[in-house]
């Protein structure tokens, strides 16, 4: 991968001058090439990193894991089915795996209700989809290769026999 592409995956605040005192090279080629990455879609966008249990953030505050056994389309593959499941807003991400079930999705809602009238009422009954399975995230350590500090909890006692 390209050196520009690698710094700014690590981290997207880096400007063009800093990173061209890291690759030694022009500050105004490096602004060529990131806005060419930008126009050509190899960058899609930034993003920072929330740590939503440090600012109490309710809104969409429950994910899901969820795999989706699908019956690919003649001629279309898995390609159809999965573009129609990634419109909903309450997927967030949308991968092709390999395994006993063909799509994984990321899903985000306020509550579990939120998640399951989802699945129920949405994804479920759509005509190519043969089985779903529900995991949901209890808890966040690390997203996006960033560690999450997490508040201070009420530590328990340590008992010993």
């Amino acid at each position: 991968m390209d050196e520009i592409l690698e710094i700014l995956e690590q981290d997207a605040r880096v400007g063009a001058e800093e990173i061209a005192k890291l690759i030694k090279q022009d500050t105004k080629t490096v602004s060529k090439k990131i806005k060419k990455f930008e126009k050509d879609g190899v960058i899609l966008g930034y993003k920072a990193v929330i740590n939503k249990e440090l600012i109490g953030s309710c809104e969409n505050e429950l994910r899901a894991l969820i795999e989706v056994k699908v019956v690919p389309q003649k001629n279309l593959g898995f390609d159809h089915i999965a573009e129609r499941i990634f419109q909903f807003r309450e997927v967030t991400s949308c991968y092709l795996v390999s395994g006993t079930y063909d799509l994984l999705l990321v899903v985000e809602g306020k509550d579990m209700h939120t998640i399951s009238n989802f699945v129920a009422e949405k994804l479920s009954p759509m005509e190519n989809v043969r089985g779903t399975v529900t995991h949901f995230l209890l808890k966040k350590y690390k997203e996006d290769g960033v560690v999450l500090k997490h508040r201070d909890e009420n530590k328990r006692i340590t008992i010993s026999y």
